[in-house]
């Protein structure tokens, strides 16, 4: 793996960070970006992840346990060690061209977030989106950075062909709460901004209320969709959290350093919803848990979406458009 280490300013987000180590940028050059998703749970065919790391520093991210594949550890490593791809948009071209190619679901990312505060210098993922909008190849977003904004002008064009919609993940409203479990995240208004702009300009989105935690964010889930739903947002899903394999390390150390007074009742309610376990591997069950406390957050979600986001419809994407054929082919973006 090449790499090279550059000290990034987080610049772009809403608070400046107190203290934080310097990014490490690492580079990889993968054979391939398109990654099948054999889940049952996730409802698409392919996620492609320009970075691997985050420097958002989530502290429930499920994510976190990949990182050991690198050689990294799943928490300050995590955040501070990022893995980017700047071939991306080359590989997946490269992909698409392939006559044996058929237009199906894409999600971008899926593991890390492609609008990190390292995107706004590298621009792994507005190249790839270039490449998509050439060959009219439809694919869902899925962030919680308001620099998606900076490329609204190939989503509103992609948009106006039924070629993407987003979903902007939104955990809670509480900003103190925010900046203890996202450090390095849009402030929740802004994130709110950036479903109004988008829906604005005719681009679909969706809110993704994940992970909900008991006693942490769980009473929340009424009032981000109705501040969701007022912004523009057409439909709402959420998961629960659950705390596989070094996330479970890093959260506990966590929950117990900054939240001392519900830091057992919390990870009991957790074990609860996943058979007595902090996480969760089944496929049908891990995403939404079991049990009495499970249930009544799907009710409370059930009845909170139908009341503000009755009457909208999020729209499919269009797969039929997708145009490869060699004319096109010659003409590289690169």
């Amino acid at each position: 793996m090449q790499q090279e280490y550059v000290a990034e300013h987080m610049e772009g987000l809403d608070e400046p960070l107190i203290s934080s180590p310097s990014t490490q940028v690492y580079q990889e050059h993968p054979k391939k970006i398109l990654n099948k998703v054999d889940s049952p749970d996730l409802g698409m065919e392919y996620s492609m992840n320009p970075y691997q790391g985050c420097e958002h520093g989530c502290i429930y991210c499920y994510a976190r346990n990949t990182h050991t594949y690198w050689g990294f550890n799943a928490g300050l490593d995590f955040e501070s060690k990022i893995i980017a791809k700047p071939t991306a948009p080359e590989l997946l071209e490269k992909e698409l061209r392939k006559s044996k190619h058929v237009a199906q679901s894409i999600m971008l990312s899926g593991n890390t977030d492609c609008y990190q505060p390292l995107e706004r210098k590298m621009q792994i993922t507005r190249r790839m989106l270039q490449v998509l909008l050439k060959y009219k190849h439809p694919v869902s977003i899925i962030t919680k950075n308001a620099l998606i904004l900076r490329d609204l002008d190939l989503l509103t064009e992609m948009s106006s062909m039924k070629l993407v919609n987003v979903t902007i993940s939104i955990t809670t409203l509480d900003e103190k709460m925010r900046l203890l479990m996202e450090p390095r995240t849009a402030a929740a208004k802004r994130r709110l901004d950036v479903v109004q702009m988008l829906s604005a300009k005719g681009v679909p989105v969706n809110i993704n209320v994940s992970p909900i935690i008991p006693s942490i964010n769980s009473e929340e889930i009424p009032s981000i969709l109705e501040a969701s739903a007022n912004a523009g947002a057409l439909t709402a899903h959420y998961g629960m959290v659950r705390l596989n394999g070094d996330v479970g390390i890093v959260f506990k150390d966590w929950i117990f350093k900054n939240l001392p007074d519900r830091a057992e009742k919390v990870l009991n309610q957790v074990a609860s919803m996943h058979g007595g376990q902090l996480g969760d591997s089944r496929f049908g069950i891990r995403m939404k848990g079991e049990g009495e406390f499970a249930s009544s957050i799907r009710r409370l979600f059930e009845l909170s979406k139908a009341r503000y986001f009755a009457g909208r419809v999020f729209p499919a994407l269009d797969y039929t458009l997708f145009d490869n054929s060699e004319p096109k082919a010659q003409l590289s973006l690169f």
